[in-house]
Order: structure tokens, then sequence, then C-alpha cells
């Protein structure tokens, strides 16, 4: 199974770990993390995962971060298809850098767009190309 994890869901670790919320996500991320390593899932990656961690304004975050790109199995590029289904996406709701994520997973062919993003989380029901979930949602049903 091949998973996509965006720019927020790699950050949320580094949040404010008091509210439950996002410290269970945190964990959550954690643990999804832990199966990658072993292998048990695929992750893609992508051109605009680079461009926003590289706008990450704490240098050890970007770096620790960046150190997640020797993991993917794929890395999705910047390409017409993924700008067309970006500008599709664009038409359901979604912000411009958002559908950029979603469209490289889709065009990566990932079974699972995961964020802690509440925006896409509230368009997911308008994306049948990916099942999108946080990451409490992907343990419980992928990974129980």
């Amino acid at each position: 199974m091949m998973i996509y994890l965006d720019n927020c869901c790699f950050n949320r670790p580094f949040d404010d770990q008091q509210q439950l919320r996002i410290r269970l996500e945190a964990e959550a991320k954690l643990r999804i993390q832990e199966v990658i390593r072993a292998g048990d899932l695929e992750l893609a990656w992508s051109y605009i995962l680079d461009f926003e961690n590289e706008s990450n304004p704490f240098p050890d975050r970007q770096e620790r971060i960046r150190q997640w790109r020797s993991y993917a199995k794929t890395d999705c590029v910047e390409h017409l298809a993924v700008k067309r289904m970006a500008e599709s996406l664009r038409q359901r709701g979604l912000r411009q850098i958002d559908s950029l994520h979603v469209a490289c997973a889709i065009h990566a062919g990932c079974d699972y767009f995961i964020t802690t993003d509440d925006r896409i989380l509230s368009k997911s029901e308008t994306i049948n190309e990916v099942v999108i979930d946080d990451p409490i949602g992907f343990i419980k049903k992928e990974l129980l």
C-alpha cells in the first residue's frame, strides 16, 4: 500500500502537544513512520513537499522532514498531468498548494493521502481518486 503524507502531517510532531487532538495525531503519524521504516507501507514523495519544506523557518525541522525523502518509493515531479489534476481539484474547492499535493498523490498511484489539514479533510468526499484521511483514521482502518 502506498501513502502520501502532506506537509501538515510531517510537521504534526513539532506542533504544540498540549492539545489532545494534536498529541494523538502526532502519535499516530509517528506510528505510520515506524511502519514505513519497517517496509510495510510505501511512501510517496513530491516536488511540492520539497517546495513547502524549504519554506519551513526552522532548519532543524526542514532537515528531519527532508530525511524522509530517502524512504520514498516514488517521487512525483512537476508534470502536465499533475497540473491538470490539480486544476480539477481546485474546482472542487481545494486551495492551490493542497490541490498540488493531492494531485501528486493521485499521479503516484497512492492508496491514501494522509493529512491533518481540516480544509482538505472537509473536501475528502468530493475526491474519489485517492482516500483522504487523518493519521488516526488511517491507523484505525489499516493498521489495527
